[in-house]
């Protein structure tokens, strides 16, 4: 059932309910008895006027000297059914203890599972902070989902259920009064619920909006220092704050006008009921205790229909929270392994465009009938103007994206018929600005081969240079580099991503810029760790700087998508053409 439906946005019980159900299903005999204790301890609560109406009429019924044994029965009654109550209780408490942080750890973990396996264009347009809240809103949605209704929803019908039916066997016109009153209470909640979900949803949006906006201000707090962008960005996160301010004040004050409502009401059901109940008791069709079983019940059940709406609008607060994980979960991904799919084997490393066509989308055509050969061993170098499709070209053999058109092969296996995760063990990536885990400099380096020993990861160090900076960290190999590295310095940083590849040693190298970041010092001590590297692999590299595109075997110039020119460094600069002009334009800045 979808109980709400915006223009860009549906909330369902149905979707949502069926993203719960498989955490539900692996706890199922646990789920049950936290419910069962919980139902149980209700109807105990709900047996206990009537022990108390008994009371009541052997006192009147025998007032002068009501019968000691009888007395005491009735008593032993109502402390039986109250220790009842308590145990189930107690139970159905702690057995949700118990289980319910099994559930939600586990949904963090699937989740986790389910937006890792997004595409990189899906994590590109969304903010990470915004991504890290639908995951726990996911988990928190349940909790709220499971604790209202198992402690609220349910024992309300039970309460109802067995207040009419006590209230018929004593008097059917009490008990269509009362059933009225509720139905009245239920329905109108209902409704309203229903009406006010719109702004409960746009609440939620806004609240993951301000996560985002936080998320990123945070990220690039050294960007607001250098542009002395304290005061914008304040005044920036103050607007989006305060939109969330004015939704939730809104929210709450239906919710608040509404709680305003049923207590009106239930004080009018309190008194007409009562009034009711003693003209009968003056009529003599009912007894004294019959008075006071109504007032127990009456008590019973305003007290759970006070918290009806309350416990609907945490139900669909929940479920509009759930809404926006389970939207992730539903969602396609962009780019998925092809069913059958086998792991990627390489045994040379030839790797081949094929009249390759890709679009970022319909308006910006970056690749037109693409055709590339890197030969196996091959030390191939992608030059062109920014702009021209090199980085995407990159981002294409990692699969990325899928293409538009064409095909990329790897020793004669189209990319798209293998495993994802085999194309990319086979590809080592440097990137031009690498980002590392905020783990110890040791686990980033050892993120290339999670199983290597500690005497392999200073080795790869050592060939990048990065054990002349560690030694004088903190902790040597186990000081903490920070969120995505911020601790080391640019040259720093690449030179463990460096470490990070030749630990890594697989067939296929991938360099995009990966000197860039570096010193001239820094750079000759890389590029002697990088002709290592290099030995036996197919490398394609992305680079501008000379010494880098000179060692190359072949040149292969980019531009608008197409290769427009290829060769080695020589013959490149003896014919006029774009890659002589970018090159006088880079010897240039560098005579002058």
């Amino acid at each position: 059932m979808v109980f709400y439906s915006g223009m860009t946005t549906k909330i369902s019980v149905k979707s949502v309910l069926k993203a719960f159900w498989p955490y539900v299903k692996a706890q199922k005999g646990w789920v049950f008895l936290t419910y069962l204790g919980a139902c149980l301890g209700v109807v105990c609560q709900l047996v206990t006027p009537w022990y108390y109406k008994n009371l009541l009429d052997a006192i009147a019924t025998n007032i002068q000297s009501p019968s000691k044994a009888d007395l005491l029965w009735i008593l032993l009654g109502i402390l039986f059914w109250n220790l009842g109550g308590w145990i189930s209780y107690r139970v159905g408490g702690f057995v949700a203890s118990y289980v319910q942080p099994f559930m939600l750890a586990s949904m963090e973990r699937k989740n986790l599972d389910a937006l890792l396996g997004h595409s990189y264009q899906y994590f590109t347009n969304n903010f990470a902070g915004s991504l890290l809240r639908k995951i726990q809103r996911f988990s928190r949605a349940f909790e709220r989902i499971m604790d209202e209704t198992e402690w609220n929803l349910l024992p309300l019908l039970i309460t109802i259920v067995i207040t009419v039916g006590a209230l018929a066997l004593r008097n059917v016109t009490l008990a269509w009064v009362t059933a009225v009153f509720i139905l009245i209470v239920v329905l109108g909640n209902y409704l309203f619920s229903w009406w006010k979900l719109k702004y409960d949803f746009k609440r939620a949006e806004k609240d993951t909006e301000v996560s985002g906006a936080l998320a990123d201000v945070i990220s690039n707090s050294v960007n607001v220092k250098l542009f002395s962008g304290y005061g914008f960005e304040k005044k920036k996160f103050f607007d989006v704050t305060e939109q969330l301010r004015k939704l939730q004040t809104l929210t709450w004050y239906l919710g608040e006008g509404n709680n305003a409502f049923q207590a009106f009401m239930g004080v009018f059901l309190e008194f007409g009921v009562m009034y009711m109940a003693v003209r009968l008791w003056q009529q003599g069709m009912i007894s004294i205790g019959d008075v006071i079983l109504v007032q127990g019940y009456l008590i019973a059940v305003i007290g759970r229909v006070w918290n009806v709406g309350r416990i609907m609008r945490n139900l669909y607060e929940a479920f509009s929270d759930a809404q926006e994980m389970v939207d992730i979960i539903e969602k396609p991904f962009d780019v998925m392994d092809a069913k059958g799919s086998k792991p990627l084997k390489i045994k040379k490393g030839l790797i081949a465009f094929e009249d390759v066509t890709f679009n970022y989308n319909q308006t910006r055509e970056i690749l037109t009938n693409f055709d590339l050969t890197v030969k196996p061993g091959e030390r191939v170098a992608l030059v062109g103007p920014s702009g021209a499709g090199k980085s995407t070209i990159v981002k294409l053999l990692l699969r990325f994206y899928d293409l538009d058109g064409g095909k990329i092969q790897i020793d004669g296996q189209d990319i798209k018929k293998v495993t994802q995760m085999s194309l990319r063990d086979q590809i080592a990536l440097v990137p031009q600005d690498p980002f590392l885990f905020h783990r110890t400099v040791r686990d980033n380096i050892r993120y290339g081969r999670r199983d290597a020993t500690d005497e392999e990861v200073q080795k790869a160090a050592k060939l990048a240079h990065c054990d002349e900076f560690i030694v004088n960290l903190p902790k040597g190999y186990d000081t903490y580099v920070g969120e995505r590295g911020i601790k080391l310095s640019g040259g720093e940083r690449q030179r463990v991503a460096i470490a990070r590849a030749i630990l890594a040693n697989a067939p296929i190298l991938v360099l995009d810029e990966a000197t860039s970041s570096l010193d001239s010092e820094s750079e000759s001590y890389i590029q002697d760790a990088l002709r290592n590297l290099m030995q036996g692999k197919t490398v394609l590299v992305i680079a501008h700087r000379l010494s880098t595109i000179m060692q190359m075997d072949r040149i292969v110039v980019v531009e608008n998508g197409k290769v427009v020119d290829q060769g080695s460094h020589q013959e490149l600069l003896a014919r006029e053409g774009l890659y002589q002009k970018l090159w006088n334009i880079q010897a240039g800045g560098f005579i002058s």
